[in-house]
């Protein structure tokens, strides 16, 4: 059973950092591509950065130069280093595979940015 651990978010002012972590038990980890999702008050789920098996890395428009994924296989880790935070950064945030089949969801973990 793959279970999926996010951990580092809080509240963080506008210009803020924060670096999340992901660990993902029980996978296969290093075969997949992994994916941060982001969860907004009222709206869907989205994809905000992606990582391949091999290391190549895409982003959405919105989060491009101020967020960067990172993975460490031995560790089933993946990591989401966010800079220059905005108030529409505010989410819940989600690691899981960047494919049609899902593991399961895990708890998330929230990311305020608020003055």
């Amino acid at each position: 059973q793959v279970q999926l651990v996010e951990s580092g978010g809080g509240l963080v002012q506008p210009g803020g950092s924060l670096r999340l972590s992901c660990s993902a038990s029980g996978s296969i980890f290093s075969i997949y591509a992994m994916g941060w999702y982001r969860r907004a008050p009222g709206k869907v789920r989205e994809l905000v950065a992606s990582i391949g098996s091999g290391g190549s890395t895409n982003y959405a428009e919105s989060v491009k130069g101020r967020f960067t994924i990172s993975r460490d296989n031995a560790k089933k880790m993946v990591y989401l280093q966010m800079s220059d935070l905005k108030p529409e950064d505010t989410a819940v945030y989600y690691c899981n595979r960047d494919d049609l089949r899902k593991d399961p969801w895990g708890q998330g973990t929230q990311v305020t940015v608020s003055s």
